[in-house]
């Protein structure tokens, strides 16, 4: 995974990290879970799109706004403890989704599962980060791998869960999220509270630092058009539960393969800003596909399929260059940034079903499409702060310590925008 010889093995892991891996995996199959019913739902609980994609808005921008409060929950009760928490949260409203009988209700029970989910992710990256052995970027990979087998088999599961009954799918996750829940219990070692309780407001006060907020904007933008096609492109396929489940599954191995060996792979040949321009307007062009050519299914498929593999590159370069370009404490960072982007990322597939029902069926890609491409025009604002990465990065490779490697550069970059700010 690394391009640096004798590098630790990312997956040589001690059995805690599994453990958290494990609930990872099982957190992130709820992405990708409910895609193959959407149609269903839509037509047995007598609903439009745009109502149905208002599972996934519920569940991203209460994601989304629950992230400023990961830090203040987790530096009061622990890593452990709040882990616990949000997984014992997603078991709970992700059976009552499964109980319920309307969308409305449904919609309700996912914005839980929404609070849940922020909790366990923003902690689950900051524990993998801070116990995985095999170094920053090997725990970083992990991460991504599991989110990768976790979009993967989402699907798969849902269509075979789905075809069963809608409701199949929700139960699914309870059990399993269940299952995470007691091995995080058992395998994962009680974690202390931080020295320093965190603020709601440090997330946001780390915003005012450029390099997190433009990757963080850059983010939302490219969360729009991935979340447009994750929450929309199952209308036009006009494909049952079992077909649906079928091509989310080979997006999602894509996503894994490109997270776990192409990124490396590209950021080692290209750099991380070369990569990211070019893996963001390949991604664009896709969606662009997807929007011309909506009505041709075999070309729809193709294309959505196709696109789990600049998802998995840019998932992985993307995460690694925010914590690395981020001057506040990695738990900060990863609330800020993923407050931002999931705001994107939960507007979209509402915003794509009101598109389609005023502009047609192609008119939610073209805006994914241009979303992508605004992405492209604000990461290109923070160009030097990539290279910053990339140094910082390879004096890791290098045998540094990301700490020794950014700790002055950081201290002083943060100094500069306080007095630019206070200025």
């Amino acid at each position: 995974m690394s391009a640096h010889p004798g590098a630790p093995n990312p997956f040589r892991q001690p059995k805690a990290v599994w453990a958290v891996a494990f609930a990872c995996v099982i957190s992130f199959m709820g992405i990708g879970l409910v895609d193959p019913i959407l149609p269903a739902l839509s037509s047995q609980l007598h609903a439009t799109p745009s109502q149905v994609s208002l599972l996934f808005t519920s569940y991203l921008v209460v994601t989304a706004v629950a992230m400023l409060v990961t830090g203040f929950v987790s530096s009061r009760i622990g890593a452990k403890r709040t882990l616990i928490a949000g997984l014992a949260l997603i078991v709970v409203f992700s059976a009552l989704a499964g109980s319920s009988g309307s969308i409305s209700g449904i919609v309700g029970f996912r914005a839980g599962w929404g609070l849940g989910n922020a909790l366990f992710i923003a902690t689950s990256l900051a524990v993998i980060v801070g116990s995985a052995s095999g170094g920053f970027s090997g725990a970083i990979i992990l991460y991504e791998t599991a989110l990768g087998v976790g979009i993967a088999v989402g699907p798969l599961l849902g269509g075979e869960l789905g075809s069963i009954s809608w409701r199949g799918p929700f139960f699914g996750v309870a059990v399993l999220m269940a299952t995470a829940l007691v091995a995080t219990v058992v395998l994962v070692q009680p974690t202390p509270a931080p020295a320093r309780r965190a603020s709601v407001l440090d997330p946001l006060k780390a915003l005012r630092h450029r390099g997190l907020l433009t990757m963080g904007l850059t983010a939302l933008c490219y969360n729009w058009g991935f979340f447009t096609v994750l929450g929309f492109a199952p209308y036009p396929m006009g494909l049952g539960t079992h077909q649906l489940g079928y091509v989310f599954t080979g997006w999602g191995v894509l996503v894994a393969l490109f997270s776990v060996f192409g990124a490396p792979w590209l950021q080692a040949r290209f750099g991380i800003a070369r990569t990211l321009y070019l893996n963001l307007a390949l991604f664009a062009v896709d969606i662009l596909v997807i929007g011309l050519f909506t009505d041709s299914r075999a070309t729809l498929i193709t294309a959505v399929i196709v696109a789990g593999a600049f998802i998995g590159i840019n998932n992985t370069i993307t995460t690694q260059a925010v914590m690395t370009v981020s001057p506040v404490e990695r738990p900060t960072a990863s609330s800020a940034y993923g407050f931002v982007r999931f705001i994107g990322g939960g507007l979209a597939p509402y915003a794509a079903g009101k598109l389609a029902e005023h502009y047609g069926v192609h008119a939610p890609f073209y805006v994914g499409a241009a979303a992508v491409v605004i992405g492209i025009g604000v990461l290109a604002t923070g160009h030097s702060l990539l290279a910053d990465a990339e140094r910082a990065q390879a004096a890791e490779a290098a045998g540094h310590t990301p700490d020794q490697a950014q700790q002055d550069r950081l201290e002083q970059q943060a100094l500069a925008e306080d007095v630019g700010s206070a200025s």
